[in-house]
Formats: structure tokens, C-alpha cells, sequence
């Protein structure tokens, strides 16, 4: 009985320190403040920023199911925890009370009908149906350890991430389901395979199926903070994608994320549209919004498709709404003010790649909103970004958050001051943040390399303003030198985009007998230029570049291209176009 108390002062105490005090602190009447929600000012915020690491800690017991005690007692607004729906109509809403329900017979599921035991590694690949949800609480809840993939990976891409993990289980749907059979055979480690699907299949144990039986009575496994509780594959822009390992405490640091940069609370309904393979759905369609006891909402859209966004932007509730760059700009290019009014939205957010501020300022135009931007990576929670309350720089990455002590720093780990361009470094020791990765899977080179002294090595570079705003110039294999001069392709991606016939564009180095290097655009043209002549428009984009930034970064090579070359998170592949171009000489 005394143990059963101390368990649940520890669970108040623990749950104190990441909800909003009471019923909500504020409500908010005006949604087009940009008044801070859950803080003060960005000083105050790095000022009283203090989360304690308690020894336990497991994010569907710690948090989600205290926030089910909350609706009990009513000290929770009747806001969903989870709603989707899809382009037929179909619908789903959960209170947190229903979402423990259906996760813990999926936790039953996972350890009775596919026999996994804590710390067995589990492979996810669903596209965003409620049951994705379900897998990521059920395997927090089991102490299983998460490995989430995207619905666009081939049968190759599959077995690498098999064999790569050593997965135990397998969960994916009827589309991809026949991938995974071809290859099975070649995975030892891989003895179950759980299918999302109307229909049975030889083989597989039938979710929808075992559901309907299975038992809502699961006790959560304790598991510790540093234990491991699921692994990322990065996206691979420069190689084989790498395993990155995040502890239970992960689920803690992204109260940084919901707190501050999402400033979320119980009554927001919080819209990411990343796709379920990446970290950044763990970010801001899990965990983030969650921890502020926020409605996750979900559209399944098969692919980004502009006027369906921006309908339920206007049709639906959505307070928050955070969208990768390319996304904000393929809305952009609609008539958003004369044909869309979104009442409810207060808050839009953008992280995965730099956004130009030209994207920036057009949305802004429309919807009298900014984007904040955010940076971060899989390997963290966020590292900087644009709050509430603060002036925001168009371009800039804000400043850092409360998470870490980010500095610029030169080859020899010395910090540099305001002004001189450096790589980025998060301080990593004495003490390792909250909510850092803990090491490449199976990689220790790869984790040694990243250290330089105390520091941890982001692998951009970057350069802080005399105000403390840090500023993207690229990632470090991106540098462009030129006749002594250090060229970032994003200033100049910016400038390409600001004209009327780049859809989209990229720009990498290229070789040059005087020069050495050279900046080279390769670009997308709008549908109206495609019949342009080609030598004409190539000059009036390269004058156009050397107006809006400095001349002697203008492209002096262009090459107009169908599609830039991307991974399968939508991420230019800068690095294929760089070896095309060394290659050719």
C-alpha cells in the first residue's frame, strides 16, 4: 500500500513538471496573438527552464494515462486526444481515456499473439491510420522497442532496415506486406509479422482481427529513462541511412518542443503533416502535443495535395499547424486570401530544411500569421528556433532553445564570436542533455566523430548575429568555395526562388579550370516557363540572382531538370547532384 502511495506522488509530481498548471493556464480568447501561451519571454524561458530525470519514467504511463485521470475528474477541456479522418468521409475521434483502452489491447497483442519480450526491436511501416497511434503507445506500453519507416520504402530498403535492426516483429499493411515476405526469408531475427488489413494473410497475425478479442486489462512495463526505447533511420542525403537510439527520456526532453516552440495546451488542436517514418512525427504528432495534453489531428492524405490542406485548415479546428518548407510553399502558390479564411489557426511552425523567407512573407500576406521555424535533427529534441514573443528574422533559425547550450565553434573546438560562420555544436559534456540521442546503432565511429571536444557536432554550418539569431549557411559537405570565397547554397535558393519561373531549385559546387569551384543551379521551372527560350531565361535568372545577394554568388552554371533528386523524406539530394557534376570532368 505505502508503495502503491509513493508511485503516485512520484506520478503527480512527475506530471507537475510537464502539463499546464490547473485546468489551462490562460484562455485565449484572440487566436491571432503572438502572445506566449506557456511562458513570458524567450529570457525567462531559458531562465526558468528546469526538467528533473526521474529514475523511471515511461510516457504512456507518466503521461498519457495521468492526462486519462484528468478528463475523469473533468480537469481537462473535452478536447479529443486523437482525430483523423481520411478524404472519404470516414472519421475518428479518442478521448485519452479510449486511446489507453485500445493501446493496451495492442500492448496484449504484441506480447501474447507475437510472443515479444522488452527491448525486442519492432518495425512499423503504416501511412497515417489511426493504428500507427496505437502501435507507438502499445510499444511504449511493452517496453518493445519502436522502429518506425515510411510507406515509400522499397523491398530493398526494407530488408536493410530488417537485417540493419535485427527486428523482431514486423507491422505494415497489405501494400507492403508482399515486399516484406520476399525478404523475410533472409532476416533471422524477424519471427512475427502483424498485418493492418481487412482481408487475412498467410502468415501474418490479423490486427483488426485479434482487437476485437483481445483484452484492455495491460499492466505498463517500468521502464527506466535511459532505456532504450526506439531507433530512427535517417534519411540518408549522404549515404546508407543510419540508426539513431533515443531513450525513454525522449518522450520527456519533447516537452521543449510542445511547451515553448508549439506553445501548446489542452485546448489546441495541434496538425503535423510529416510522414509517419521520421522523428519529426515522433516531434509534433506524438509526443510534443501529448505531453501538453493537446488533440493530435491527422488527414490521411496519400500525397501533399495543396487545396486539400488548405480546406481543412479552413473547415476544421486546427489551432497549430506545422508543415515542411516545400509544403508551405505549394501552398503559397494558391490564392489562400481570396479563397480560404481560417478562423481557428493561431500558430504555424516549419522544421526538416531551411524556409525562405520569400515563403515566409507570402504566407504571412495571406493569413496575417508567421512561421516559426525550427531546427533540429533526428539525433535531438529542438536545437533553435523561432518563440512566441520574440522578433523573428525572416531566414534566421532563431535562437537556442532552453534544451541545450548551442555555440558556433571553429576545426579546434574554440567558440567564435557574433559574425563568423562556424559549424554548429551542442554541448554534450560534462552532462549529456535530456532528450539526446545516445549513439549511432551499431556505429561507434560514426558517434566518436561527431564529438569534438565537449561539443557534439550537428555536421551544418551556421553563424550567430551580434542579437544572438543563428543563421543557416549549409550543411558542411555543402560549401561551395569559389576564387577564395565561401558560397552556402541556401542564400542562393533563396534568391532563385524569389523568381516568378523557379519552381524549385538546387545548388552544389561544380568544377572550374579557373575558379576552382563554381556555384551551379539545377531547377525546376513553373509549367508557364517550360516553353521559354532556355539561353535567355538562364541570363535573366543569373541577373535576377546578382541583384537580390551578393554578385559573385550568382549560378554560373544553370541546368533545368524535371525533378531534383530527392529521399524518400522529400529532402534534396544535394550530394547526388555534386557526384553527377565531378563525375562529368
Amino acid at each position: 500500500m505505502i508503495a502503491l502511495v509513493a508511485m503516485e506522488i512520484f506520478h503527480a509530481r512527475c506530471f507537475r513538471c510537464l502539463a499546464i498548471p490547473g485546468f489551462v493556464r490562460a484562455l485565449h480568447k484572440d487566436y491571432r496573438t503572438a502572445t506566449p501561451q506557456n511562458f513570458s519571454s524567450y529570457e525567462s524561458m531559458k531562465k526558468d527552464f528546469k526538467l528533473e530525470i526521474p529514475e523511471y519514467f515511461n510516457f504512456a504511463e507518466d503521461v498519457l494515462d495521468q492526462w486519462t485521470k484528468m478528463e475523469k475528474v473533468g480537469k481537462r477541456p473535452s478536447n479529443p486526444a486523437f482525430w483523423w479522418i481520411n478524404g472519404n468521409g470516414e472519421e475518428v475521434r479518442w478521448s485519452f481515456e479510449e486511446l489507453g483502452s485500445l493501446s493496451r489491447k495492442f500492448a496484449n497483442i504484441l506480447t501474447e499473439a507475437c510472443s515479444l519480450k522488452r527491448g525486442d526491436p519492432v518495425i512499423v511501416i503504416l501511412p497515417k491510420i489511426p493504428e500507427w497511434w496505437l502501435a507507438n503507445v502499445a510499444c511504449l506500453r511493452t517496453g518493445t522497442v519502436l522502429i518506425p519507416g515510411t510507406t515509400q520504402l522499397t523491398q530493398k530498403d526494407i530488408l536493410y532496415r530488417l537485417q540493419s535492426s535485427k527486428a523482431k516483429c514486423i507491422i505494415t499493411n497489405d501494400v507492403l506486406a508482399p515486399a516484406v515476405d520476399a525478404v523475410a526469408s533472409k532476416c533471422e531475427n524477424l519471427h512475427s509479422k502483424l498485418i493492418v488489413s481487412q482481408n487475412s494473410r498467410e502468415g501474418w497475425v490479423n490486427l483488426k482481427e485479434m482487437m476485437k478479442c483481445a483484452s484492455d486489462t495491460h499492466s505498463c512495463v517500468k521502464t527506466k529513462h535511459n532505456e532504450m526505447m526506439g531507433i530512427f533511420f535517417t534519411s540518408g542525403t549522404t549515404g546508407l541511412p543510419k540508426m539513431i537510439g533515443h531513450t525513454h527520456s525522449f518522450g520527456l526532453g519533447l516537452s521543449v518542443n510542445g511547451r515553448y516552440w508549439l506553445d501548446l495546451t489542452p485546448l489546441d488542436v495541434m496538425w503535423n503533416t510529416s510522414d509517419t517514418g521520421w522523428a519529426k512525427t515522433a516531434w509534433s504528432s506524438v509526443f510534443s502535443p501529448w505531453i501538453q495534453g493537446s488533440c493530435v489531428f491527422v488527414h490521411y492524405l496519400p500525397h501533399f495535395e495543396p487545396t486539400s490542406v488548405l480546406q481543412t485548415l479552413s473547415k476544421f479546428p486546427i489551432t497549430v499547424f506545422c508543415s515542411a518548407p516545400t509544403g508551405y510553399r505549394m501552398l503559397v502558390q494558391n490564392d489562400m486570401e481570396r479563397t480560404w479564411k481560417f478562423k481557428s489557426l493561431k500558430h504555424c511552425v516549419s522544421a526538416g530544411e531551411p524556409i525562405n523567407p520569400e515563403v515566409i512573407e507570402q504566407w504571412r500576406n495571406s493569413t496575417s500569421l508567421d512561421i516559426y521555424e525550427g531546427y533540429g535533427q533526428t539525433e535531438t529534441v529542438l536545437i533553435c528556433g523561432n518563440f512566441k514573443g520574440m522578433k523573428i528574422k525572416p531566414g534566421s533559425m532563431g535562437k537556442p532553445s532552453p534544451a541545450f547550450n548551442v555555440k558556433i565553434l571553429d576545426e579546434n573546438g574554440n567558440v567564435l564570436p557574433p559574425g563568423q560562420e562556424g559549424d554548429i555544436g551542442i554541448q554534450v559534456l560534462p552532462n549529456r542533455p535530456l532528450g539526446f540521442f545516445t549513439h549511432y546503432v551499431d556505429n561507434p565511429s560514426k558517434t566518436t566523430s561527431t564529438l569534438r571536444g565537449s561539443f557534439y557536432i550537428t555536421g551544418d554550418r551556421a553563424y550567430m548575429d551580434e542579437d544572438g539569431y543563428f543563421w543557416f549557411v549549409a550543411r558542411s559537405d555543402d560549401i561551395i568555395l569559389s576564387s577564395g570565397y565561401r558560397i552556402g547554397p541556401f542564400e542562393v535558393e533563396s534568391a532563385l526562388n524569389e523568381h516568378p519561373s523557379v519552381a524549385e531549385s538546387a545548388v552544389v559546387r561544380s568544377p572550374d579550370p579557373i575558379r576552382g569551384e563554381v556555384v551551379k543551379a539545377f531547377i525546376v521551372l513553373n509549367p508557364d516557363y517550360k516553353s521559354h527560350e532556355q539561353e535567355q531565361l538562364k541570363k535573366e535568372i543569373q541577373e535576377h540572382v546578382k541583384k537580390t545577394t551578393a554578385p559573385y554568388k550568382y549560378p554560373r552554371k544553370v541546368e533545368f531538370i524535371e525533378e531534383l533528386p530527392k529521399t524518400v523524406s522529400g529532402k534534396i539530394k544535394r550530394n547526388e547532384l555534386r557526384k553527377k557534376e565531378w563525375k562529368t570532368t
